[in-house]
């Protein structure tokens, strides 16, 4: 399949280039809502890095700022509300996307960057052709004349794996199943052969054996094409199947950093080990057991506690957890000390306790 070449109309000043292996280096971003006179700090200081080819999962539960980092690393913040207030989001090749204007965000958009939303049914567009929105998005940044467009349409759905493309190039979004219309996202956002694409939850809306296809079609076509790749989740099992790295989020900023099997094997703050812990798994024997929940709820991120933010729900809280917030930071005390795990917890940072 050839995806023909690609146009950079977007003219930063001057496009900061990372290390030959970083595409993404996201640096203390803060992205905050205005409502009235509340200021919600749903973003509030996360930073990481996505080296070339990889895939990092960003997890946690509804509420802790993992859509609103995607937003914001977009450009598609809610407005009025919605804005950067500080950090960058050094992306290689364009430069910080926190200082990009809306008209040059739209142009790297597509072509380098590139997002799969959570439910394609409001998404697509319900009165257009599916064929006809993908090749929208090559010729917004590619000047082919459009045969050469419906051609390379035709072949990204067959990539994708969506039967009798040149059929399927003519239909409606209602007509296709949420597989499907899911394929399409991915097809639209890979059309122009973008270095990072984010998903945001992909396939929470479907079942599971078609979440299973998905998933490898994902990992597939990351494979084939180089991108990067950003996935943001709640299931910990998408992220012990996809992820080479795994960002825990919690109230606004990341409090746990670690690869894969780190996470899994020797979860560090509590509020990991309370996600691992809610996993139901089957017991030999048939034993049954209580469903493990986390205590409480989310702090409300316009009005976040003094010191850490997980203190009101933590099974280990202890003093200094109410009187000073915990960096990220590698461990210095306990068995881990040294390793390169990140956390954000004083149980594990605090000599004096």
């Amino acid at each position: 399949m050839i995806l023909g070449p690609k146009m950079n109309s977007a003219s930063p000043a001057t496009p900061v280039l990372l290390s030959d292996e970083d595409v993404l280096q996201v640096e203390d971003l803060k992205a905050h809502l205005h409502v009235g006179n509340a200021v919600v700090r749903a973003v509030d200081g996360v930073s990481f890095t996505i080296s070339r080819g990889e895939t990092l999962c960003i997890v946690g539960e509804s509420g802790c700022g993992k859509s609103m980092t995607a937003l914001a690393i977009m450009g598609l913040l809610p407005k009025p509300a919605g804005r950067i207030v500080g950090g960058r989001v050094m992306l290689q090749g364009v430069g910080d996307l926190a200082q990009r204007t809306p008209r040059q965000m739209r142009e790297i958009r597509g072509q380098s960057v590139s997002m799969v939303f959570q439910e394609p049914m409001t998404s697509l567009n319900p009165v257009f052709r599916i064929g006809w929105q993908i090749e929208e998005a090559i010729r917004v940044h590619e000047r082919i004349p459009q045969a050469q467009a419906r051609e390379r349409v035709i072949a990204m759905l067959d990539l994708v794996g969506i039967p009798s493309p040149h059929e399927r190039y003519k239909a409606y979004p209602h007509q296709l199943s949420g597989g499907m219309r899911q394929r399409v996202m991915i097809a639209i956002a890979l059309a122009c052969r973008p270095k990072l694409m984010l998903a945001d939850e992909p396939t929470t809306a479907l079942d599971v054996t078609i979440q299973a296809q998905i998933l490898r079609l994902m990992n597939r076509l990351k494979a084939e094409t180089g991108a990067s790749l950003l996935l943001i989740t709640h299931d910990l099992g998408v992220v012990a199947r996809m992820a080479k790295r795994v960002c825990v989020m919690y109230a606004g900023v990341i409090v746990e950093e670690a690869d894969v099997g780190a996470i899994f094997a020797t979860p560090l703050h509590p509020y990991t080990q309370g996600l691992l812990d809610s996993i139901p798994s089957a017991r030999a024997g048939g034993e049954r057991r209580r469903l493990h929940t986390v205590p409480g709820l989310v702090p409300n991120l316009a009005k976040l506690p003094q010191g850490c933010r997980f203190a009101d729900r933590c099974p280990h809280v202890y003093g200094r957890c109410r009187e000073e917030e915990p960096p990220l930071s590698q461990p210095t005390v306990g068995p881990l000390a040294g390793s390169a795990q990140k956390v954000r917890c004083w149980l594990h940072l605090d000599h004096r306790q």
